[in-house]
């Protein structure tokens, strides 16, 4: 006797609850898959129009954007650190993008390492550092999501715990939808253990329906999109 999978099951379960005039499922989770490619044809867009789309769906939900080249990028984002008030910009140096914009930064402002555990910092995390700063994997343009993949150079603190969250996303990495970002990242293949999607800033509303910022995250959320590829020299402010 052979056990059915869990995805067997469900799938047994769903073409039951299929009305009788109702379109034929796949029998096979190969036919599944493909009918799902089949759903999701790809939309023809070039790299400018993702960055039009992803701006847009970003400010919709109340994040600010900044497009820029990978020249200039880390000079004006250091100054709108500088402007904005912060002092101590959580950041990981190591890395090239983040040696970048560390080199920039005024003499007000302090690139500070994530280098310790969350135990052996955890008031100075929370009560000193005014902004983090992380690199995208990808973008989901439709919905101005951002893929995070959290290590131990910029865990998932750096986007959590200080108030303002800046987020650094390349347009040649961005995607029409999420069906594209999983087939284009091929997460099938090996998807990270922890993978964030951020849309905007942290939000909540009570029973009210009064919307509230910054209750479960950061209050602020900047994103920098880098005009790379063929979408360099064109920026959409």
């Amino acid at each position: 006797m052979t056990t059915m999978s869990a995805r067997e099951r469900m799938l047994g379960r769903l073409r039951a609850a299929v009305p009788a005039n109702g379109a034929a499922l796949a029998s096979t989770g190969a036919e599944l898959d493909q009918q799902i490619r089949n759903h999701y044809q790809p939309v023809p867009a070039n790299t400018s129009e993702l960055v039009a789309q992803m701006e847009a769906a970003l400010r919709s939900s109340r994040a600010e954007v900044l497009c820029a080249s990978a020249q200039d990028w880390p000079q004006l984002l250091a100054g709108k650190i500088a402007a904005f008030g912060a002092r101590r910009l959580l950041l990981y140096v190591i890395r090239s993008v983040g040696a970048a914009l560390a080199a920039a930064l005024p003499d007000e402002v302090r690139g500070v390492p994530y280098m310790m555990p969350i135990e052996h910092w955890k008031s100075e995390l929370f009560t000193t550092i005014d902004a983090g700063f992380t690199v995208a994997q990808a973008g989901i343009a439709a919905t101005g999501t951002l893929v995070l993949v959290p290590d131990a150079g910029t865990p998932r603190t750096v986007s959590l715990v200080p108030p303002l969250h800046i987020a650094l996303v390349y347009a040649s990495t961005l995607y029409a939808d999420m069906h594209a970002a999983m087939r284009g990242e091929d997460w099938s293949a090996g998807m990270p253990s922890n993978l964030v999607l951020a849309s905007g800033p942290s939000k909540t509303s009570d029973i009210q329906q009064t919307l509230a910022y910054g209750a479960h995250g950061p209050r602020w959320m900047w994103v920098v999109i880098v005009l790379d590829g063929a979408a360099q020299g064109e920026q959409h402010v």
